[in-house]
């Protein structure tokens, strides 16, 4: 199923140093999650547990499901990225993991994790 990416040795070059760009990103906006995870920890630690009449802005309740959502997609995209190294490693960064045709170099510069091609992943609901 596995075929050889088209990619250039250049392409790839560029391709891993965009995931690693990617990923060192993700982790800055990770870190800065769980500290604003631990903000909201620590107010609602220091307030009264019901914080859901204040009429001025959002609860600690919405912040909270809000950061720990954005945290979730975050190390979602994470992993992806992860995975993407691994197949630059590998040799499969390029190949379709769906029909193990090529990805486009244009796909991968716009989504530098895409898994599948863009005929498969118009077919895939993820």
């Amino acid at each position: 199923m596995e075929s050889a990416s088209e990619l250039s040795g250049a392409d790839l070059s560029r391709q891993r140093a965009a995931l690693w760009g990617e990923l060192e990103d993700l982790r800055r906006q990770l870190d800065s999650a769980a500290g604003e995870l631990d903000a909201v920890r620590a107010a609602r630690g220091d307030s009264p547990a019901d914080d859901e009449h204040d009429p001025d802005g959002s609860t600690l309740a919405s912040d909270w499901a809000r950061i720990s959502g954005l945290a979730l997609a975050l190390g979602e995209r994470r992993t992806g990225v992860e995975r993407a190294l691994e197949r630059v490693d590998a040799g499969t960064y390029g190949v379709c993991a769906r029909c193990g045709g090529p990805i486009g170099l244009a796909r991968l510069v716009a989504l530098p994790a895409a898994d599948l091609c863009i005929e498969c992943a118009r077919l895939v609901v993820r």
